[in-house]
C-alpha cells in the first residue's frame, strides 16, 4: 500500500483510520516522538487492548509504523513520503489550543522526563565500569573528529548507526544527514539513546531494536553506515560488515571504529568482549569479501602503558559506485 499515487480507496481507508478521536490524538503525539504502547497508555489513559486496536487501524493503513523491540513495541510516523505528508496535513489542521491535545502534550513531557530518569538510573549503575572503559583509549573528541572526517561532508540522505549504544554516533552524523537511524539489541541502551536524542533536540534521528548481523533495512538504502566499538562484541564480525555492504548504496561509505588488537584479557569476562580488538588485515578481508574497499585507515596510539590502555583504529570503507550485487556472509 506504499505507492506514491494510491487508489482513491486507499486514501479513503487512511482518512477513516485517522478520523477517530483517539487515533487522531495518537497521530498528534507520534508527530513529536516515537512511543511505546505502555507510554501511550500513560498519556491517553486508556487500556492497552483498546489502544492496540486503534494502533492496528493506523498500522494497517500505513499511517503508523510498528517497531518491535524485544518484549516492547514502539510506534512512529513514516519518516517521509506521501503518507507522512498526509499525516502532517491532518495534524496541522488540528487546533493547537485544543484542551485535549494540550493535556496530551503535558503528559508526553512527563513520559519524556521518565525516559531521562531511566537513562540516568542505568548510567548510575554502570558509571564506574563505563568511565573505566572510556579511560582505556584516546580522547573521544579526537576520535569523533576522525569519524566525521572518514564519513565525509555529506549531506547524507540516510545514515545508519549499527549498535548505536548511547546514540552518540547517531547524534554526531545526524547533523550531516536528512535522516539518521540507529539500531541496538539492548533495550536499556535504546532507552538511553532516546533520552540523549531528546536532550540534544535531534529531530531527524530515531532508534529501533535491531541486530547488526541482520539489520532491519532494505538493500542499498544508506549513504553512510557507522559501526562504532561493536565488532569486538560479535562472534562473527564479518557478518556485520556484510550487512553494512548490503544496506549501502553504490558509492556509499562505511566508517568502522574499534580497538586495535590488545592483551587486556579481563575485558572478556568483565565486559563481554568476544575479541581482543580488531586487526587491520581482518577488517580488510571482511570488507573485500563483502565487495567493499578500505580507502583510509587512521590509528590512535594507546594513551598509556600497553597493559593498561588500548589503541583505536578508524577505517573509511567504500562501496564501489558500480556495485549492485547483494553482499553475502563474510568469513
Amino acid at each position: 500500500m506504499n505507492s506514491e499515487r494510491p487508489p482513491l480507496s486507499i486514501l479513503v481507508q487512511q482518512l477513516r483510520a485517522a478520523g477517530e478521536t483517539t487515533r487522531a490524538r495518537i497521530l498528534a503525539l507520534l508527530a513529536r516522538t516515537e512511543l511505546s504502547v505502555g507510554e501511550l497508555v500513560l498519556i491517553l489513559g486508556q487500556s492497552q487492548p483498546r489502544l492496540s486496536r486503534h494502533l492496528k487501524f493506523l498500522t494497517d493503513s500505513d499511517l503508523v509504523q510498528r517497531m518491535p523491540e524485544g518484549a516492547w513495541v514502539f510506534y512512529r510516523l513514516p519518516v517521509s513520503g506521501r503518507v507522512r505528508e498526509l499525516v502532517d496535513t491532518l495534524n496541522a489542521a488540528a487546533d493547537p489550543d485544543d484542551l485535549t491535545l494540550r493535556r496530551d502534550v503535558e503528559r508526553l513531557e512527563e513520559v519524556k522526563a521518565a525516559r531521562v530518569a531511566a537513562a540516568q538510573e542505568y548510567f548510575s549503575r554502570v558509571a564506574d565500569d563505563w568511565d573505566a572503559l572510556r579511560a582505556l583509549h584516546y580522547s573521544e573528541p579526537e576520535i569523533e573528529q576522525a569519524v566525521l572526517a572518514a564519513a565525509g561532508p555529506g549531506p547524507f540522505e540516510l545514515a545508519i548507526d549499527f549498535g548505536t549504544g548511547t546514540g552518540r554516533m547517531l547524534n554526531l552524523v545526524a547533523a550531516r544527514s536528512r535522516r539518521a537511524e540507529g539500531i541496538d539489541l539492548s533495550h536499556q541502551m535504546l532507552t538511553v539513546a532516546r533520552a540523549n536524542l531528546e536532550k540534544a533536540q535531534v529531530t531527524n534521528a530515531s532508534v529501533r531494536h535491531g541486530d547488526a548481523k541482520a539489520a532491519p533495512f532494505a538493500d542499498h538504502v544508506a549513504d553512510l553506515v557507522v559501526i562504532h566499538q561493536v565488532l569486538h562484541f560479535l562472534d562473527d564480525p564479518g557478518r556485520a560488515i556484510a550487512e553494512a555492504a548490503r544496506v549501502l548504496k553504490p558509492g556509499g561509505r562505511l566508517v568502522v571504529v574499534d580497538f586495535a588488537p590488545h592483551t587486556l584479557e579481563y575485558l572478556r569476562d568483565k565486559h563481554a568482549h568476544r575479541h581482543l580488538g580488531v586487526a587491520e588485515e581482518d577488517l580488510e578481508r571482511w570488507a573485500g569479501k563483502a565487495g567493499l574497499e578500505v580507502k583510509a585507515v587512521r590509528r590512535f596510539k594507546a594513551p598509556g602503558e600497553a597493559d593498561k590502555s588500548v589503541a583505536v583504529t578508524v577505517w573509511s570503507v567504500e562501496a564501489g559506485a558500480g556495485r549492485v550485487r547483494k553482499a553475502g556472509k563474510a568469513a
